[in-house]
């Protein structure tokens, strides 16, 4: 059954004529004949009682068309719904981030987008890396704000910040009234250090084997407040950037020695999927941003 021949249908049985239809068409009329007879044959069951070439829809046609009619509208529904959400200037934009880029980065983009593209709205998720990463992998966002070392090879990316990343201590350990630190300093301290899931993990892990150098966490947390809250009741040390919702009273961010510690956020998506023309603006407006 082709969406055509539903369309031809509704027209005869609007007209009730197989050549006023024809016209109305701009088919044959052999054509539409053709069609109708073949939407019939289909279904297995007439849908008209014919005299000559009028016609007149007889009760399964009634039945019939009234489905027809409620496919139709929801059709083109769908269609409107799709170019809604896909207008550059007032479409949808799929975006899943971590959970501590919530707190200033992802308003204020959103913010400042919004300031020229004021029709335009947002569909945000936001989780640890594992959630949001199940969540942009499944297609249920076209973009995704997050660590570099989340991406791969099938993945586009545009860098948005680079925050530096501090050795954080309490205002009671031994190193609070340094000028600066460096990673080996912290030899033999406890350290606190992240789960799989937090974004900035395979960050702080990577930049540990570019010094050769590595520390056992005393804990594993989930996320980076929990992190920021473990070091403020002195449990530990730890990296972190210095970012809002981290900076709790009690802490003190000392800057690292070693150079290239930085936590490197930016947006990212997929080039071998379609991304729509609302978010391909956005692309364009993040890419000049970072310029």
């Amino acid at each position: 059954m082709e969406l055509t021949q539903l369309q031809y249908f509704l027209t005869v049985a609007r007209l009730q004529h197989m050549t006023s239809a024809s016209k109305a068409l701009n088919i044959t009329q052999p054509a539409l004949s053709h069609a109708i007879s073949k939407l019939e044959n289909e279904l297995g069951i007439p849908l008209f009682e014919r005299n000559g070439r009028n016609v007149e829809l007889n009760r399964y046609g009634r039945i019939f068309s009234k489905w027809v009619e409620e496919a139709l509208k929801n059709l083109e529904k769908g269609k409107q719904e799709i170019n809604e959400w896909s207008n550059p200037d007032k479409g949808v934009i799929h975006i899943s981030y971590l959970n501590i880029l919530g707190i200033d980065l992802v308003p204020a983009l959103i913010r400042d987008y919004q300031i020229t593209n004021p029709s335009v709205r947002f569909d945000l998720t936001q989780g640890n890396l594992g959630d949001i990463n199940e969540h942009f992998d499944k297609g249920h966002s076209d973009l995704m704000i997050t660590s570099r070392e989340s991406t791969v090879d099938d993945h586009e990316w545009i860098v948005i910040r680079k925050t530096p990343l501090y050795i954080v201590v309490s205002d009671q350990h031994p190193f609070a009234n340094r000028s600066s630190l460096s990673l080996f300093d912290l030899s033999g301290e406890p350290f606190v250090g992240l789960k799989k899931n937090c974004g900035l993990k395979a960050t702080i892990t990577s930049r540990f084997e570019n010094t050769g150098f590595m520390l056992d966490s005393t804990f594993d947390a989930e996320d980076l407040p929990t992190v920021a809250g473990f070091i403020k009741a002195g449990l530990g040390v730890s990296v972190l950037p210095k970012t809002f919702g981290l900076m709790l009273d009690g802490l003190v961010w000392v800057p690292i020695q070693e150079e290239g510690w930085e936590w490197e956020v930016g947006l990212k998506w997929r080039k071998d999927r379609y991304v729509s023309p609302a978010a391909k603006r956005f692309i364009d407006y993040i890419d000049q941003q970072s310029n």
